[in-house]
């Protein structure tokens, strides 16, 4: 089934957040610190108040109060002190974005600037211990003993990897219009969850929940960056209480780059231990990252290592420096994207030192059961991805040798890797609705951000109420609707749909029983006890990853020739959407391994190239053939559709499985993401 949205997306009728029409909108823009840490000694708003068009200058000298909240980045204009470069200090609001965009740039602030520290480091002096790894991982595990087995081994492969700050750039930049109404407030906003975002901004201005409401019907992508409110959201609210109007704030795309969150840098040392025939006894995966002095974020970057491959002693870590730089926060498989470059870049050095199949390796070291915990899994299909993808791939034509293949200038080579993502699901509600003439309503607190949820909702309604889709409607992106979690952890379709399925089989056991008949009639459902029931199984979708590249031997450049990613992600429920999501995500991840990285300036405290003019993402002529496909899973252990989610796993691995056919092509092993060309050229032998 094709998109229920298309046509009003392709023909501009779909409503973005600042899209929404309000002819008595003011315009709002942000003001950011041009220091990196310090404090506001002095601010002059006077040019600005007398600029033309010009209604209000807000300050932390007199923004209204917010309530504190455990997310401090959301504590807008409530202190005069500079914690990053780029952090809100001030905003302006005006007739006109234009006039609010002139007149920002006659605030003058004056600082007391602070030495600041803004580079990670593997021997940081400040790396301490979270409690907690996101959202609620042990920080920490052990299983056997892992000094004594990697100590021991017959094949060790102890080595570092690095990847680079990457951003979110979703098409949609993050924007939002505050209206305020008999002390209420109503947000068009673009997130991806908008009950969790009236929560958090209820908390915030300090309201009732039914004081709140956020609207959001189209979402032009978020990657992670639109799961919780940013700080930009609080500031349209301020801007609209103080100024008597609904206010529109838009973040500029250089703006994202400082306060709608980012993946942080890694440093991850591998550790690996085996007999001669690639069969481990030990796997350590130690991680470096970073945080804000702000707010806490740890991104779970070595839990995937948890559950890939079995070896009796085990031991990961997460350590953390708080730096003078923006928050990090979610994009797509926060976690398992940076966390399976490393493993998967590992494994295809430990098959190389045993002089084994990088497939066999993996086939060779897999576990029965959850390596850590003992769960059983639900299902897991590695192997058969593995498999699967060697005979589309070609696999079995590979000339295992190093830089064996060369045609003209460009050196040719295959790589590998293993995919993996949890199956997760949260609590959900969802109503379900007769309505007159054989049609149906049904209500999610759900968000469509890119990935097709309306229309997967559609069929999931349609098909439990035995109509056509033609037959249903389904609300979503408003936060009146049924409580629903965010579009993140690849768990809305499980949790939304589950709870569709729950409202529609209700609804018709309703009408069998001839309730309402001479009216409306609804049900609802909500999922919580359901997922309270049930079994502990550890549920994972797997994949597996195989990329050909082309490096030019005068430019040091790496061009992309085909991608392939064979998945088990349980039942696939629209073969079209799907694989347009794991194409995204696979294209995202050969992106992470050759074009992105968010440098970071020293001197001055911020990210240098921010925008899309000097940040690189892939374009058409960037992508090569990519193609997509997966094995039949059918795993009672999930919901009631028996998909597991598929919006994350295509990035996951993909980095790997490109550096490992660079590695192929060159008999080079570059650790360090992303593989620029100056890195090439710098290691290429000048006999090539």
């Amino acid at each position: 089934m094709q998109r229920i949205e298309a046509r009003e997306k392709v023909t501009g009728a779909a409503r973005y957040a600042y899209e929404h029409p309000r002819e008595d909108a003011a315009y709002g823009w942000i003001v950011g610190a041009t220091i990196a840490r310090g404090e506001i000694i002095s601010i002059d708003a006077a040019q600005a108040l007398a600029a033309p068009g010009l209604i209000a200058v807000l300050t932390h000298e007199n923004a209204p109060e917010v309530h504190p909240v455990a997310d401090h980045e959301l504590a807008v204009l409530q202190s005069p002190a500079v914690a990053y470069r780029g952090e809100i200090v001030a905003a302006v609001v005006a007739e006109s974005a234009e006039a609010a965009r002139e007149a920002a740039t006659l605030v003058r602030i004056d600082y007391a600037e602070s030495g600041h520290d803004v580079l990670l480091r593997a021997d940081h002096p400040k790396l301490y211990k979270p409690d907690v790894v996101n959202p609620s991982f042990p920080t920490d595990t052990a299983v056997g003993d892992f000094d004594a087995a990697f100590g021991d081994a017959d094949v060790q492969v102890d080595v570092t990897y690095t990847t680079a700050a990457t951003h979110n750039n979703p098409m949609e930049p993050h924007a939002t219009i505050a209206v305020w109404e008999a002390g209420a407030v109503t947000l068009y906003d673009s997130t991806q969850g908008a009950p969790a975002a009236r929560d958090t901004i209820a908390d915030v201005l300090g309201l009732e929940r039914s004081q709140v409401r956020v609207i959001s019907p189209h979402v032009g992508g978020g990657f992670g960056s639109k799961g919780t409110p940013r700080p930009h959201v609080v500031l349209a609210a301020l801007c609209a209480k103080v100024c008597g109007r609904p206010v529109k704030l838009a973040v500029t795309r250089q703006q994202m780059f400082d306060i709608t969150g980012y993946r942080t840098p890694t440093i991850q040392r591998l550790r690996l231990g085996s007999d001669r025939e690639g069969r481990m006894s030990a796997i350590g995966h130690d991680v470096v990252e970073q945080t804000s002095t702000v707010r806490e974020f740890a991104e779970q970057t070595a839990t995937a290592t948890r559950i890939m491959y079995a070896a009796p002693n085990r031991r990961t870590s997460h350590r953390l420096a708080a730096l003078d730089v923006p928050t990090p926060s979610w994009m797509r498989a926060p976690g398992e994207c940076p966390g399976m470059f490393a493993l998967e870049s590992a494994i295809d050095e430990l098959a190389s030192a045993c002089g084994v199949d990088p497939i066999e390796l993996r086939a060779r070291n897999e576990p029965d059961a959850d390596p850590e915990t003992g769960k059983p899994f639900s299902s897991r299909n590695l192997v058969a991805c593995l498999q699967e993808g060697a005979a589309r791939f070609g696999w079995a034509e590979r000339d295992p040798t190093p830089a064996a293949r060369r045609e003209g200038r460009w050196l040719i080579g295959t790589g590998v890797a293993a995919s993996t993502y949890p199956a997760y699901q949260r609590p959900s509600g969802a109503f379900a609705r007769a309505k007159p003439g054989g049609r149906f309503e049904v209500g999610v607190g759900a968000a469509d951000i890119g990935t097709g949820a309306r229309t997967v909702l559609t069929q999931i309604a349609a098909d439990t109420l035995g109509v056509d889709t033609d037959a249903v409607e389904v609300r979503i992106g408003d936060s009146a609707l049924p409580t629903a979690p965010v579009a993140g952890g690849s768990a809305g379709t499980a949790s939304w749909g589950s709870a569709v399925v729950g409202a529609c089989r209700a609804l018709s056991l309703a009408l069998e029983e001839g309730s309402g008949a001479e009216g409306e009639v609804q049900a609802t459902y909500d999922t919580g006890p359901d997922l309270e029931a049930r079994a502990d199984y550890a549920r994972h979708a797997f994949g597996a990853q195989f990329a050909e590249v082309r490096v030019d031997v005068d430019s040091g450049e790496v061009r992309l020739a085909r991608m392939l990613g064979v998945f088990a992600a349980g039942r696939i429920l629209n073969p079209l959407t799907a694989r347009s999501q794991l194409i995204g995500g696979m294209t995202m991840g050969f992106s992470m391994a050759l074009l992105e990285e968010s440098s970071m300036d020293t001197e001055f405290g911020n990210f240098l190239n921010h925008d899309l003019a000097q940040y690189h993402v892939p374009v058409n002529a960037d992508v090569g053939d990519i193609e997509v496909a997966w094995v039949d899973e059918h795993d009672e252990h999930l919901n009631p559709m028996g998909s597991k989610g598929i919006g994350e796993i295509g990035i996951v691995g993909a980095a790997a499985a490109v550096a490992n056919a660079v590695f192929h092509a060159t008999g080079t092993r570059f650790r360090d993401l992303p593989i620029r060309p100056d890195r090439v050229l710098a290691t290429l032998g000048e006999d090539l």
